[in-house]
């Protein structure tokens, strides 16, 4: 019954997430395609606006995907990461430069991107793994007991080669003291 209610609320959850996706793909698309031809070479074809707004909008998603792959796998997160920032970064850009200016213009137009983002990494994060929380507390073995009985407590860690020197093997000089 309970992994039956975790299926169901995973499917759900990749059903949300395609969903906003959609929306936020549909809404960053057009952003980006916008901004890229605004700012392209007059007779630049509506195909390269297109383009650019599939490859920067895909980036993420990818380097989301990557980036568990490598955690699961023990890898290096670094260049996913990068990739992952870069790419956000250049969709919240376009989103930022066809909004209508003022911060509520632009947070409603970054709204999709953020959106969609912030979805794929609580999805795509997995569930946590649960630490048990028992405490165990060893025991001296009969090498660590004195004579008897009770533990010997250890004293303060030493180091190879370095041998103790009192203090009163460094005198103080008169000159020293009088500072």
């Amino acid at each position: 019954m309970k992994a039956s209610a975790e299926r169901i609320e995973g499917l759900l959850l990749v059903a949300i997430l395609l969903t906003v996706g959609g929306f936020a793909g549909a809404a960053s698309f057009t952003h980006v395609k916008d901004w890229t031809m605004a700012n392209s070479p007059a007779g630049t074809g509506e195909w390269f606006g297109w383009a650019n707004a599939v490859i920067s909008e895909l980036i993420p998603m990818a380097a989301l995907l990557t980036i568990r792959q490598r955690r699961r796998a023990g890898g290096s997160v670094g260049y996913p990461m990068f990739l992952l920032v870069c790419a956000a970064g250049l969709s919240l850009a376009a989103q930022l430069a066809v909004a209508k200016p003022g911060p509520s213009g632009w947070l409603l137009s970054a709204v999709p991107a953020l959106a969609f983002l912030g979805l794929s990494k609580l999805v795509l994060a997995g569930a946590p793994t649960v630490q048990p929380t028992a405490v165990v507390i060893p025991t001296p073995s009969a090498a660590e007991r004195d004579r008897a009985g009770e533990p010997i407590q250890p004293g303060p860690a030493k180091r190879a080669g370095l041998v103790p020197v009192p203090a009163a093997a460094f005198p103080i000089r008169p000159r020293e003291a009088a500072r």
